[in-house]
């Protein structure tokens, strides 16, 4: 399993606009990616501009078919619109070691 974190910015006055694309991409992947196996959006309780998403896939695979996948570029194109801050950007990669689920 890959677990993927990403975590990011919203810009002021974008956050109509960022949850929308959230969610469309969030139903892209629901729809679409059978080997994402959790995908979830994360808001700071204390600055509420603040994202963190968390995914896990099946496999390296599954990473890729996000990738390149009709509605991440969509997602993609949304951020690069300004909805979000480039600058805040920090994604990291996991290879899952230990876990319980629930």
């Amino acid at each position: 399993m890959i677990t993927v974190t990403a975590e990011f910015r919203i810009n002021d006055g974008k956050e109509a606009e960022a949850i929308a694309a959230i969610e469309k991409v969030v139903a892209g992947v629901s729809r679409n990616e059978p080997g994402a196996l959790t995908y979830t959006w994360h808001r700071d309780l204390k600055d509420a501009a603040q994202i963190l998403v968390y995914e896990v896939y099946a496999d390296e695979e599954a990473t890729k078919v996000h990738r390149a996948s009709e509605h991440f570029a969509e997602f993609q194109k949304a951020f690069a619109s300004g909805l979000f801050d480039p600058g805040s950007v920090k994604i990291s990669r996991f290879e899952r070691i230990a876990a319980i689920d629930r």
